[in-house]
């Protein structure tokens, strides 16, 4: 059977197309070779990467600077398995006896010293008071270090399974902002209290908006959901939307 003139005429531009491409490269060689006095091809080299982009996060107005491509609560049972930013995570409450993966590293977010920390020195964040617990290395090879402000009810936990050298990193990005507001943990009251809640909202300069549904477990008051999450980076005046048990 004879091939269809369509079919034909398709065969014969591709083949015009790479036949094209290959004089093209020849004569970008050429040149290339010709410009350097014809005797050496000239290889130019990738440019360096670019610096790794980033987000804040905090309570309040302190925060800490984490690339963007980290994941935020991405644990189970309160281990992380990617590098992430733990911020009232649900998962954390109940740990269990996995291990973490190698070169993961992560930072946690509390209202409370955690488990273990120790103050080992003391400077401060932009005249804010901090108190450092030195990073150490469990027999796991995961390590970790913290950071807490305390006249802001705020501390940081950094732990890494790569290198002590990153915690140290990490927590070298806190900072006090003045002009912006995490989102606070509702941890910073009983976490089931929306007056409460809803107060040291205002008291940190953020706008409060109520938003109720009903239930047959929890009962009225129960603040159940905050919008943006916690966390969350607003300026003053913003508003926080609070869903609560009606």
């Amino acid at each position: 059977m004879e091939p269809r003139p369509d079919a034909t005429r398709g065969r014969g531009v591709l083949a015009s197309a790479a036949a094209a491409i290959t004089v093209l490269a020849v004569i970008g060689v050429t040149n290339a070779l010709s410009s350097n006095g014809g005797g050496t091809l000239i290889i130019t080299p990738d440019p360096p990467p670019g610096p790794v982009a980033m987000r804040m996060v905090g309570y309040g107005h302190a925060a800490i600077a984490v690339p963007k491509v980290w994941g935020t609560n991405a644990s189970r049972c309160g281990i992380p398995h990617r590098d992430t930013v733990l911020i009232d995570d649900p998962a954390a409450a109940s740990y269990c006896d996995l291990p973490r993966p190698p070169d993961v590293d992560s930072v946690e977010l509390g209202t409370d010293p955690p488990s273990g920390f120790q103050v080992d020195e003391v400077f401060l964040v932009n005249g804010v008071r901090a108190e450092r617990r030195k990073t150490t290395c469990a027999s796991d090879d995961v390590c970790w270090g913290a950071v807490g402000l305390p006249s802001l009810h705020v501390w940081f936990r950094a732990s890494s399974s790569t290198d002590a050298s990153v915690v140290d990193e990490i927590l070298s990005r806190i900072e006090i902002l003045p002009d912006r507001v995490g989102v606070p943990s509702s941890r910073t009251t009983d976490g089931r209290d929306s007056t409460a809640y809803a107060k040291s909202l205002r008291e940190l300069g953020l706008r409060t908006e109520i938003s109720t549904r009903t239930s047959t477990v929890y009962k009225p008051g129960r603040l159940v959901s905050v919008s943006p999450s916690p966390g969350t980076l607003l300026s003053p005046g913003e508003t926080v939307t609070l869903t609560v048990i009606k």
